[in-house]
């Protein structure tokens, strides 16, 4: 299986195993005795080639394959989809005359000559592009069979470009950053639009092409190339201040790429100067050493014009800021000389505020006017008190009830904690040995102690009585 057939199997599922017979065959038939299976086919084949060739999956003539246009001049694209199976696509022909004739594919050099919006449709050609179609729809007419030759540029990867261009670039607000010149901006965006993928260059040229004429998002003049931004509607044409931009920016990219050079340069000067001191040998010490002063002399002198010129850009840009400052100030003021013209000045809002005061101290009027027609209120104080002492006494009950049921519930703690306390001592207290009594056998504690002083105070005071009663006897 080849690898533009195997990225299909693996990433669309139109072409899926189960279907790669149907896709293969030729189908052209159906177009009348099956149009929904022949439009089927003819659709899966233009997604799969479509996204194919965003993947970089597509033969192309070019190193870099291209991925917003097809090249069809050789049968390369059939050998990169031909399989021992299933032999090459037979009605693929079919399926790109499909794609020309609706508008999905445009011959390279049509597309970058076109000096109208690819868009843009002229009333006049609107009955004949309906009656082809009718025509079609019937099989009669329609576009060929035979594979189409040449370079065609794809409308779908384009609106996918388009689309991940304009979020690549979102960022980019002041015109210093919105402003390259061609091999610049080449540069810069050849890689991260389309990711892990590089554009090439008849990429650029069809892209630079649809973004400038069909989407009004960049401006060039073939030399320049702006991008619009979307709050300044002069954005229509490359002035002078954009080419010097522009030639300003490429010149700081060339130095900065030569002191990275000059770096290397320093770098392995130094590593064979070293080597040729460890070998002893002192003219090729000597040689790397006087190369390598005269490449630090280049790298500082570089160094000092980027300064320089990273100045002059810092300048720039400020200048351009500042003419969007005075512009914002200027259309400002012309906005509030508007709207204090409507208000019409301090004395007119006085007048407006005195006919407002008098206009409600009418309504006033009025209203009291109506209240003393009307039947005079009269409330009973009496029942007034009466209903506040109820409200009152009523609260009390509340509160004294919440406090009676506080009360008893810390009551009940308080009892429940005593006898949680009393059974842990009873758990303490050791079993009674055979012949002790009580008092002998439980353990000395300050509750224990005070409980056997107890215990004999109460048989002294037994004792006592009972000696006394005897003396009363003897007495008599």
């Amino acid at each position: 299986m080849s690898e533009l057939l195997n990225y299909l199997v693996q990433n669309d599922e139109n072409f899926r195993r189960a279907r790669l017979p149907a896709l293969y065959s030729d189908f052209r038939s159906q177009r009348t005795l099956n149009p929904d299976g022949f439009a089927a086919n003819v659709a899966a084949w233009k997604r799969g080639l479509s996204s194919a060739a965003l993947a970089g999956q597509v033969p192309s003539k070019s190193t870099t394959r291209s991925h917003l246009t097809l090249d069809l001049d050789n049968d390369a694209l059939l050998r990169s989809l031909e399989t021992k199976q299933f032999g090459r696509p037979l009605a693929l022909g079919t399926v790109l005359q499909d794609a020309l004739a609706n508008g999905e594919m445009m011959p390279l050099q049509q597309f970058l000559k076109a000096k109208e919006s690819i868009y843009h449709r002229s009333w006049g050609s609107l009955p004949w592009a309906v009656m082809s179609w009718g025509f079609r729809q019937v099989g009669i007419g329609g576009p060929g069979d035979n594979l189409p030759r040449g370079q065609f540029v794809m409308l779908q990867n384009l609106e996918v470009v388009s689309k991940a261009f304009s979020q690549t670039t979102a960022d980019r607000t002041s015109p210093f950053e919105r402003t390259f010149s061609k091999a610049h901006f080449q540069r810069t965006f050849a890689e991260g639009i389309l990711e892990k993928q590089r554009l090439s260059e008849t990429d650029f040229e069809v892209m630079v092409k649809f973004l400038s004429r069909d989407k009004n998002i960049l401006v060039t003049d073939g030399n320049t190339i702006k991008i619009r931004s979307s709050s300044q509607a002069e954005d229509v044409s490359i002035t002078e201040e954009d080419s010097a931009i522009a030639s300003l920016k490429e010149l700081m990219e060339d130095l900065t790429r030569q002191t990275e050079v000059l770096n290397r340069r320093i770098d392995e000067l130094n590593i064979a100067a070293q080597d040729a001191v460890r070998r002893k040998n002192r003219i090729a010490a000597m040689a790397a050493l006087k190369s390598k002063k005269l490449a630090e002399t280049n790298l500082s002198r570089r160094h000092t014009t980027l300064s320089q010129l990273e100045d002059v850009a810092a300048k720039i840009e400020q200048a351009a800021d500042n003419v969007q400052l005075v512009k914002v100030m200027q259309s400002s003021t012309v906005a509030l000389r508007n709207l204090n013209a409507q208000v019409g000045g301090a004395d007119k809002v006085d007048e407006v505020l005195d006919n407002l005061r008098e206009q409600m101290g009418e309504v006033d009027e009025v209203g009291n006017i109506i209240t003393e027609a009307g039947p005079a209120a009269t409330v009973d104080e009496s029942e007034v008190d009466d209903e506040f002492e109820a409200m009152l006494a009523e609260e009390r009950k509340k509160e004294e009830e919440a406090e009676r049921v506080k009360r008893e519930a810390q009551q009940e703690k308080e009892a429940e904690e005593t006898r949680r306390k009393l059974a842990e001592l009873e758990k303490l207290s050791p079993l009674p040995v055979p012949g002790q009594t009580e008092k002998e056998t439980r353990p000395i504690t300050p509750v224990t102690a005070t409980a056997d002083e107890l215990g004999e105070m109460h048989i002294e005071n037994d004792t006592t009585a009972t000696e006394a009663e005897r003396a009363a006897e003897m007495a008599e």
